[in-house]
């Protein structure tokens, strides 16, 4: 959940004394079985955040049905979530399960080595997706060399946020949920915003019709057709030989994007979101702004909205093939786990229809994977036609790319390049192609550091 989504982590590091690993793992009974064999305990480390920590509660009932596994949680604030998770595995002390909730993402910790192949458990139990009801393409995103490294919990995706209040002041029809809706365009989305805005040095007045936040600063000229990373990117483990900042299309992409602030003057400035952010934490909820286009875990404060509010589509842009980001949480068993067969049932706990469907309530609204149990995420929404989100969340899959904090290693480093280097663009100091050379070539001996 990087993303402005979520997450804070929590941190495990439990060792227990009762416990014979080696004996619980190579017994050829079901983990959990009914026949007295010795009980072992797992760690599940996680942020220590509400929609993280809510597991705590389900550990009864899995322990109900397996009473050869305990579970333990073990949490750490966001900040320190991946420091500490280093610190246990360097003290022999490591967690079993857990989830890439820090600043570090999936193709981080698989380079580092530190995730199990789950392909043996899975092929010895004659795991399917569609038993969990789960999309493959969700599953796919988590292999390797056509090995599975993670197993799907969570699945947000990007939507448009709308204030209907201030579509209706302005008599503007609302956008649609179908994202086979040619008429639904980027440049409609701005003639929108731009009839909606109101410029203006009082705050009590100002408006703005757009906050354009699709995607991590260095996503967001995919969403134009603009690709910053080389296509080998993908396959060398998330490690790019060669970044594109300069070229035209990139230039190009990015002055699209900063210029809906400058130019256009349709979204909101830094100093505007950092004034409201104190008050209302996401600007959108000010009321203030007429389209957010933002990560699906908005949604979950939709009952501190002060107005009514409408999801929609993400329009088409230039990119014909990508519109929405995914943020797939998946969940890991790390390879230095004592217990990889009980770690890997908890898992396969999680994922089931009645459990995603129970942990939406106690989370407060995280989205299932299992899309069965989608079917009341849809419907957690007060205000908000459950039709329509549905919609909104099957194109949003069927149009999205994975988010890049997940798939580039090293990319807690990247992305606070692009935050440092970015902020006079953001800011108004500082052109777009004044910028982007300086970080071309920061970024450039960044990777080459990092990625020998």
């Amino acid at each position: 959940m990087k993303r402005t989504k979520q997450t804070a982590v929590m941190v495990l590091g439990v060792t227990l004394a009762s416990v014979s690993a080696l004996s619980a793992c190579s017994t050829d009974k079901p983990a959990g079985g009914k026949d007295g064999g010795e009980v072992v305990t797992i760690t599940h480390y996680t942020i220590d955040s509400p929609d993280r920590t809510f597991v705590e509660k389900l550990i009864p009932d899995f322990e109900k049905q397996h009473p050869n596994i305990k579970v333990k949680v073990t949490k750490a604030p966001y900040e320190q979530f991946d420091s500490k998770l280093q610190s246990s595995i360097a003290a022999n002390n490591a967690p079993d399960v857990t989830s890439h909730w820090g600043y570090g993402g999936f193709m981080e910790y698989y380079n580092k080595g530190m995730l199990a192949d789950l392909t043996p458990l899975m092929e010895a139990d004659s795991f399917k997706a569609s038993d969990y009801n789960m999309l493959e393409d969700l599953m796919n995103i988590y292999k390797v060399n056509g090995k599975t490294y993670g197993i799907p919990v969570n699945s947000y995706v990007t939507v448009l946020l709308y204030n209907k209040d201030l579509f209706d002041k302005a008599g503007l029809a609302y956008p649609p949920t179908d994202y086979n809706d040619k008429s639904w365009t980027y440049d409609k989305m701005v003639d929108y915003a731009a009839k909606m805005t109101v410029d203006s040095k009082d705050l009590n007045k100002v408006q703005y019709g757009l906050d354009f936040g699709w995607g991590e600063r260095d996503q967001k000229p995919q969403y134009f057709g603009a690709k910053i990373y080389s296509d080998d990117t993908w396959q060398n483990g998330g490690k790019p030989s060669a970044v594109n900042l300069t070229k035209p299309d990139v230039i190009e992409a990015y002055k699209k994007i900063y210029g809906l602030i400058w130019d256009k003057k349709v979204s909101p400035t830094p100093a505007f979101s950092k004034s409201v952010s104190g008050q209302f934490g996401d600007p959108f909820l000010s009321g203030k702004i007429g389209m957010s286009v933002v990560g699906s875990w908005s949604l979950a404060a939709s009952s501190e909205f002060s107005f009514k509010v409408g999801v929609a589509a993400v329009p088409q842009g230039p990119n014909e093939k990508v519109r929405s980001v995914l943020y797939v949480d998946p969940l890991f068993v790390l390879k230095d786990s004592k217990h990889p067969k009980e770690a890997y049932e908890w898992i396969k706990y999680l994922i089931t229809t009645e459990v995603q469907e129970k942990s939406i309530e106690l989370s407060g609204g995280n989205p299932p994977v299992n899309q069965k149990a989608a079917e009341k995420y849809y419907a957690n929404f007060e205000g908000i036609e459950p039709k329509q989100i549905r919609q909104v969340y099957e194109g949003a899959i069927k149009h999205g790319a994975e988010s890049y904090n997940h798939l580039i290693s090293h990319y807690s480093q990247i992305n606070e390049l692009f935050i440092n280097e970015l902020a006079g663009v953001e800011n108004g100091d500082k052109k777009v192609e004044e910028a982007l050379p300086v970080i071309q070539d920061k970024l450039t001996k960044l990777l080459e550091r990092v990625n020998k």
